[in-house]
């Protein structure tokens, strides 16, 4: 079977609940859309504002509060919310991953070997009880050396550990000061068998909250090698259905997993800085249009907050005075203006008591963008 492009970002959108807001908890929305990337405090909070109807953001405080929904360095190495029942086979999916890149060279450059972690985790767990700060910690393992600890060796074991974000601080429950805590179910499984079959579990998990996907898709999302990314998608075997894409690539998807029709409306959205939709694939045009890539994901890597039009990104937006700063990257319709009105006006209420500025300290990022048509829409 043969899916078209606009089949395919339709079935983004359906999946990621961006075609209409859903009646769903702060919880089951998390779960519903597998990963919301969160290295900035705000982005899956105005993430579920685009997803949910009625979204009240005091019930993502609580799901964070209560370990329903937990923070931690996951996928791509990056911080993500996820529902908490998929920590664990997501983290052992990464252990491979973040063995080698947090553990090499910038780590033992400390003095300290990856047999000296294996050591210092259970007991750096042991110590995180309760919600312990970047000083504490450094001061517990300067403790367990017995001198102030070296460059990179904290770095190195923080993202090691299976360590989750502690709430720490309003507006958005985390502030820039972190704070880390053991997960409630204790440690992860670390051994290959247990990282491969986790590895599938996740696969499963993508494909559910972003499919149809290829192998580099996967890859990318996880940021494991090909290798294995083919792999786990062999060993699901009969268990997936077979595409072929626009160019004739191979995809896999769950049977029976919604496809909607090309033509179904898709409404405008004004989407969250690295909103999940435009990193989860390798090939982003599925929601990213290549001329636009540059100009929304930054040299830096910081991931501007955009407008979508149609399913696809049309330009990006930001809070400023008396409203949202709309800049788009083409011609739109008077009518799409008015939608994009309507959910700036939304938009501007829900941060009102949180944030009305937010993202204020990426403003240098709009002195570079490229000639677009700019409009204030009113908050009012």
């Amino acid at each position: 079977m043969r899916i078209t492009e606009r089949e395919l970002n339709r079935s983004t959108l359906v999946r990621q609940l961006l075609l209409r807001r859903e009646p769903l908890d702060a919880v089951e929305g998390v779960r519903r859309v597998v990963a919301l990337q969160a290295q900035q405090p705000a982005s899956p909070y105005i993430a579920l504002w685009n997803r949910l109807a009625g979204f009240d953001p005091a019930g993502l405080d609580d799901a964070f509060t209560d370990h329903r929904v937990v923070k931690a360095t996951l996928m791509r190495l990056t911080l993500h919310a996820v529902h908490a029942g998929d920590h664990p086979a997501f983290r052992e999916a990464m252990h491979p991953v973040v063995r080698a890149s947090r553990l090499g060279s910038r780590f033992t450059a400390s003095g300290l070997t990856a047999e000296d972690a294996d050591a210092l985790v259970p007991q750096l767990l042991e110590f995180a009880d309760r919600p312990r700060t970047n000083a504490e910690c450094e001061a517990w393992l300067g403790e367990r050396l017995g001198a102030p600890p070296r460059d990179g060796a904290w770095w190195g074991l923080r993202q090691y550990t299976p360590l989750l974000h502690a709430p720490t601080a309003p507006p958005w429950s985390f502030g820039h000061r972190p704070a880390y805590i053991a997960p409630p179910g204790g440690p992860v499984r670390t051994d290959a068998e247990a990282s491969a079959a986790s590895l599938r579990t996740l696969v499963v998990r993508y494909l559910e909250g972003f499919g149809p996907a290829s192998v580099l898709d996967v890859a990318q999302f996880a940021m494991v090698t090909r290798t294995r990314a083919r792999a786990a998608l062999a060993e699901l075997g009969g268990e997936l259905e077979r595409l072929t894409g626009p160019a004739g690539e191979e995809l896999f998807d769950l049977p029976g997993a919604p496809r909607p029709d090309g033509d179904r409306a898709a409404p405008p959205r004004l989407m969250a800085m690295w909103d999940s939709v435009l990193l989860a694939y390798a090939d982003r045009g599925r929601v990213l249009p290549s001329a636009y890539r540059k100009a929304v994901i930054r040299t830096n890597g910081d991931v501007l907050p955009t407008l979508l039009v149609d399913g696809y990104v049309a330009g990006v937006w930001r809070p400023v005075a008396g409203g949202i700063e709309a800049t788009a990257f083409h011609p739109l319709s008077d009518g799409v203006w008015e939608e994009l009105a309507a959910e700036a006006r939304s938009l501007v209420g829900f941060l009102a008591d949180r944030e009305p500025e937010v993202y204020r300290r990426y403003g240098h990022w709009w002195s570079r963008l490229p000639d677009a048509s700019v409009r204030v829409l009113p908050g009012g």
